[in-house]
């Protein structure tokens, strides 16, 4: 199938453009390899703590994650990740800490995915999701769900092995769906959570249920959180969400239904709109675009048909 992010590159989804890093799976049991490419001289590596990293603004005007050679990196026990190879054969490494080192300069700062995904190269962003996504699954799953025994760091990172009755655990990714919902009149189903400001809307999404295709999923969470029925479901993109550690995937919808009764209990309000309709509440200020970063925001303008107002993650 044709993604609609294959036929937008110039526009990608945030989080998912091409990073050029091969992650070279195949090199992760290979502790003497690993050794040896991390005394490289070529070696690059990076802290990451509680999902942030340091970024810098470079000369030229650029934004990028500070990284350091090997040699020069702060010492850390067992959490050391693996991330990958350029095609230039440099090696990276991200070390897991529970503070981010200081910087002479000053200049450095902390920042999360939300700010820095915007602003990175796609080669730092990738790093840098794959990092993420690490250290929350280490930082939660030291302990064996089999029998409780506490685990150890295997894999360079991606694999922790219970060495009391020896099963092995991998990073988990939980999929969920986010849609795009869209009724015969060509308007569009928007949404805003009980928890979220006045004025935010977005699409409606929700985690996949065990034994359930993504289709159903999409129909499931559109019924059960503003009471609307969906037939035809289209497959969009999917985009990386380390927050915690989901998979999100994005498709269109066309509703069957179009009476809206919000559940209350994670939707509090929902409304349909058309493209005039939804052009002037951003105007006015009654509706807040959604972030940049968010798949959502490029699942309603692939609908909107040009790009969104802007808003910034921080």
């Amino acid at each position: 199938m044709t993604t609609w992010t294959d036929q937008n590159a110039d526009r990608p989804i945030s989080l998912t453009a091409p990073s050029g890093i091969d992650r070279a799976a195949h090199h992760r049991l290979d502790e003497a390899w690993l050794a040896a490419a991390w005394s490289h001289p070529s070696t690059r590596c990076f802290v990451v703590s509680g999902g942030q990293v340091l970024i810098d603004e470079t000369a030229d005007g650029r934004t990028e994650l500070v990284m350091t050679p090997s040699f020069e990196a702060p010492l850390t026990e067992a959490h050391r990740y693996f991330l990958g190879i350029d095609e230039d054969g440099v090696s990276y490494f991200a070390l897991q800490k529970d503070s981010l080192p200081g910087r002479m300069d000053q200049s450095a700062r902390p920042a999360g995915l939300r700010e820095a995904g915007l602003l990175l190269s796609a080669r730092d962003v990738g790093l840098m999701v794959h990092a993420v996504g690490l250290e929350n699954w280490q930082r939660t799953h030291r302990f064996c769900s089999r029998c409780g025994e506490r685990t150890v760091i295997a894999a360079a990172g991606h694999i922790r092995r219970c060495q009391a009755c020896g099963a092995e655990h991998y990073p988990r990714t939980d999929p969920a769906v986010i849609m795009a919902v869209t009724d015969e009149d060509d308007r569009i189903l928007l949404g805003r959570q009980v928890h979220w400001p006045e004025g935010r809307f977005s699409t409606l999404a929700g985690f996949v249920e065990p034994g359930e295709s993504i289709e159903q999923s999409v129909r499931r969470e559109v019924h059960e959180e503003v009471g609307i029925t969906v037939g035809q479901v289209e497959y969009v993109a999917s985009q990386p969400w380390p927050f915690p550690s989901s998979l999100m995937l994005g498709f269109l919808a066309r509703a069957t239904s179009t009476e809206i009764d919000v559940d209350g209990d994670e939707i509090h309000e929902a409304r349909w709109f058309s493209r005039d309709e939804l052009r002037a509440a951003f105007e006015s200020g009654e509706v807040l675009p959604p972030y940049g970063i968010s798949i959502a925001a490029r699942l309603i303008e692939l609908w909107y048909g040009k790009p969104l107002p802007t808003r910034s993650a921080v």
